[in-house]
């Protein structure tokens, strides 16, 4: 969950207050940034790990006078790496981090609901670069992406080495250039090629469906961006009028996103209390109370949560829990408990920091544990979850036998829960 500060000037950590040096600066006269003030910014290296810090200068000048390959001293890269692993070194996994200033603007997109690219969502399944799902209307639903598919090439390029953000990047681009990425479609075993031409792609962060042959409405949320509680509430309404009876929502694969977002949404199932509590560094705690006028506060309920739930998603979840709303079902979330805090760096890159904890309402600590669905339910290991833009094409049969069993076990959970005794 991110909280966007407004920039300031922070005086940071030694090593980030070395690293802000780019170029040449590195390569001849580090002798007297070393000694103290660094040339063209405003931060000092605190003394006290001066000592500590020497042998990474040791090892840049290693690199620098010995390293075989010339071209690979890359002073820009070795910085943002030198910054990534020492943020990573401080175990908040996945959450806490450094964007460089491509990052920070594909980060700005996806909670602004807008991007530049081909429309689908990108996992991985079974160690394979797989699409999760096409975005409605989209370029990448349009040329004939399925969810499923795994991707073995992009314009040629073999992916099978790459990290999901490197794939990222080679599939986003400007609008109206293409693309081409090499599939294999779920079930076949044979390459497709197909070209795609990028465009300005607006994400929807709610989507929803009636089940075939329900009255339970599945509304997704895939992630806490600007206006996402919005969203929701207009699919809540809208299933409301079309006969929904109960509600499944599925916050399975959400990363995150915006705390107030997070707050919103789980103000429209909750009456009272607290969403969660959030202590600082100082261990200060301070309650973010449930907003009033939800407008989902007697349907019946069941969420949906995994192992890629994380950070706001658990926020709502861990609310809904331990209100006793409604059960949770799948398996245990990420276990991301910070708050984010974004700090702006001079070169348009950014840290995003780890500036408190979140707790559940009743002070459960969800940071490196996770939470625990009151019912535990696993996929089949290659089964894809089903979303709301596939269900309104399958008959009432083909939904019952789709591999989405924590989808089935929440159905049933409502069915029971709806059934006159």
């Amino acid at each position: 969950m991110k909280q966007l500060h407004k920039p300031r000037i922070r005086v940071l950590l030694a090593l980030i207050a070395a690293l802000i040096l780019l170029g040449g600066g590195f390569v001849g006269g580090v002798s007297a940034e070393r000694a103290g003030v660094l040339p063209g910014t405003l931060v000092f290296e605190p003394p006290d790990v001066a000592s500590t810090f020497s042998i990474f200068w040791e090892t840049w000048d290693l690199v620098q006078q010995h390293y075989v390959d010339r071209s690979a001293i890359n002073p820009v890269q070795m910085t943002y790496g030198a910054i990534q692993g020492m943020l990573a070194s401080l175990g908040d996994v996945g959450h806490t981090r450094f964007l460089s200033p491509q990052d920070l603007k594909s980060e700005q997109e996806s909670l602004s609901g807008q991007l530049q690219g081909i429309g689908a969502e990108l996992g991985v399944r079974n160690g394979r670069p797989t699409i999760v799902a096409p975005i409605p209307g989209s370029p990448a639903q349009k040329a004939g992406l399925r969810p499923g598919d795994t991707i073995v090439r992009v314009d040629g390029q073999d992916v099978s080495s790459l990290s999901l953000d490197q794939i990222v990047s080679l599939v986003r681009g400007k609008p109206g250039t293409s693309v081409t990425l090499t599939v294999i479609h779920r079930g076949e075993t044979s390459l497709t090629n197909i070209t795609i031409v990028r465009a300005e792609v607006k994400v929807p962060m709610v989507s929803w469906a009636t089940l075939p042959g329900t009255t339970v409405a599945h509304v997704q949320v895939s992630e806490f961006g600007e206006h996402s509680t919005d969203q929701l509430v207009a699919a809540i309404n809208a299933a409301h009028a079309a006969g929904a009876t109960g509600l499944i929502l599925d916050l399975r694969n959400n990363p995150g996103g915006l705390l107030q977002e997070a707050v919103g949404t789980a103000s429209q199932f909750l009456r009272d209390g607290n969403v969660l509590l959030e202590r600082d560094a100082q261990g200060h705690t301070r309650p973010f109370p449930v907003q009033s006028g939800g407008v989902a506060l007697d349907d019946p309920l069941v969420v949906l949560v995994n192992e890629g739930s994380a950070s706001s998603a658990e926020v709502v979840a861990g609310a809904i829990q331990d209100h006793k709303r409604a059960p949770l079902v799948g398996t245990i979330t990420f276990g991301t408990g910070t708050v984010l805090t974004q700090y702006n760096l001079s070169d348009g890159s950014a840290v995003l920091l780890g500036t408190s904890e979140w707790l559940t309402p009743d002070g459960h600590q969800i940071w490196h544990h996770g939470i625990v669905p009151n019912i535990q339910v696993a996929l089949p290991p290659d089964a894809v979850p089903l979303i709301p833009e596939e269900e309104s094409s399958l008959t009432p049969e083909q939904l019952q036998a789709s591999q989405d069993t924590q989808l089935l076990r929440a159905l049933q959970e409502l069915t029971q829960s709806t059934t006159p005794q």
